[in-house]
């Protein structure tokens, strides 16, 4: 579902900072390195201009997707034999089965939903609100925000390399001041860009591979001390094994977890939990 984008700053500022960085490595540093004319240097402008185009293209899809709200109609049913567990309470360890409503919505929330303050409403597995993106993320869109800072971090590590290929040129030649000036910039945007979207994206890969959101992860830090305080042992719901926890934030399809598409399953109102095969469950719609 698409949504509408009104302007937003942080936005304008990662715009810039992109258009800044393709055309600093493109006509600057590749072409005092190899040469725009050369073989290299055509080679390394095609690599990095496809790296750009599928970070601007997951990037504007990331902005423009619906992470997923709930339906005005979605009311659990407390009489349904093959769902008994509403909600895995984290705050309380394994399953308390109450239902969720939203007081400031005034509807039910399905598990791993929660309310987004700056949008005004209930967002599907809701992992955070971006002011970079000036959107939630969560069910819709998380795969393609992923893969957005996969090719964000390749790009800036790539662009990084070609600066450093191009400041050694330049430290054997006559190199202009406009030219340090640009080798300086970058890199002081860079450096920095590199380390926190490395983190960024380290972080978020840990995430997937437990099938946990940011808001679960701290939610099940108090559940764990909780859980050590009563004698028990705290196990996250929605951890069902590393390579199915993959393909339920990335899609089925292993050859396509790296293209910006949208690769989210089932409509967000119920997730697949380790306790379904024990019940006999089947899997979330």
């Amino acid at each position: 579902m698409g949504r509408t984008c009104k302007f937003s700053f942080h936005v304008a500022v990662v715009a810039a900072a992109i258009f800044y960085i393709y055309f600093s490595t493109v006509f600057v540093f590749i072409d005092r390195w190899f040469g725009l004319g050369s073989s290299p240097g055509m080679l390394n402008a095609a690599v990095f201009t496809f790296i750009a185009l599928v970070s601007i293209s997951s990037y504007r899809r990331a902005i423009y997707t619906d992470p997923g709200r709930v339906p005005s109609s979605f009311v659990p049913d407390v009489e349904d034999a093959d769902t008994p567990i509403h909600e895995i309470k984290r705050k309380n360890c394994l399953q308390g089965g109450d239902l969720r409503y939203c007081q400031k919505c005034s509807h039910y929330k399905p598990p791993r939903a929660h309310h987004c303050r700056i949008c005004n409403r209930c967002v599907l597995r809701m992992d955070h609100h971006c002011v970079w993106m000036n959107n939630c993320v969560g069910h819709g869109n998380y795969k393609i925000f992923f893969v957005f800072v996969f090719y964000a971090v390749l790009a800036c590590v790539y662009s990084l390399v070609l600066l450093v290929g191009s400041a050694t040129v330049d430290s054997h030649q006559d190199a202009e001041d406009s030219s340090r000036i640009i080798h300086v910039i970058s890199g002081l945007l860079l450096v920095p860009l590199c380390l926190a979207l490395g983190f960024f994206l380290g972080w978020h890969f840990y995430l997937i591979l437990q099938n946990k959101t940011t808001i679960e992860y701290y939610e099940g830090v108090r559940a764990m001390w909780l859980a050590e305080k009563g004698g028990q042992i705290y196990s996250h719901p929605y951890d069902i094994g590393t390579f199915e926890n993959l393909t339920a934030i990335l899609g089925p399809k292993v050859l396509c977890w790296l293209c910006p598409t949208s690769g989210h399953i089932g409509s967000g109102l119920r997730f697949k939990t380790k306790y379904d095969a024990i019940m006999g469950l089947s899997t979330p719609d």
